[in-house]
């Protein structure tokens, strides 16, 4: 019996510690950091073209703060950007920060506010992952893992718009 109950507690805590598959993970700083990182996703895109990254900010402080930067070794470089309507003509700008307000949350999507991966050194291919640096104004440094995922799939794509495809073809995209 005892044999029974070892195997028990020792699959369950296997079965706890064991990522979703398919999903990514929420992300926790470090004890005592305020800042989490929810579902951080990226579109397939080719080695040496341009990537994107979107995921919401979790602020569980009494405290605002900013992310101030992103980086990733699978690429060149990392950048915040957004993306605006100029007349008519979707463009994308970088920006200096992201605020995320005390005990809130922001999120960066399609169509909107993103981390631009600029000169991918590995082709993105759905199902994979990838790790994401995220550098905070009072949080200092929060890893997140972002999972590589098909438009459309699950929580991820139906906010895309027309000629937003930041995967390395920028139709109708102007920077």
């Amino acid at each position: 019996m005892r044999t029974s109950i070892a195997s028990v507690l020792i699959l369950c805590a296997m079965m706890a510690f064991a990522p979703a598959a398919g999903r990514a993970q929420t992300q926790t700083a470090e004890a005592g950091k305020s800042i989490r990182i929810d579902h951080a996703w990226s579109r397939p895109a080719e080695a040496s073209a341009n990537g994107v990254v979107y995921f919401t900010i979790i602020n569980d402080g009494a405290a605002d703060d900013r992310l101030l930067s992103a980086s990733s070794a699978i690429a060149k470089k990392a950048e915040l950007h957004v993306t605006i309507n100029d007349n008519g003509v979707m463009k994308m700008r970088p920006v200096p920060s992201v605020e995320v307000k005390a005990r809130g949350r922001t999120s960066l999507a399609p169509g909107g506010t993103h981390v631009m991966l600029i000169g991918l050194t590995q082709a993105l291919k759905a199902g994979a992952t990838f790790p994401l640096s995220l550098t905070f104004e009072k949080a200092g440094t929060v890893e997140a893992t972002v999972a590589v995922e098909q438009p459309g799939s699950s929580g991820s794509g139906k906010m895309d718009m027309p000629g937003t495809d930041h995967g390395g073809d920028m139709k109708g995209m102007k920077m």
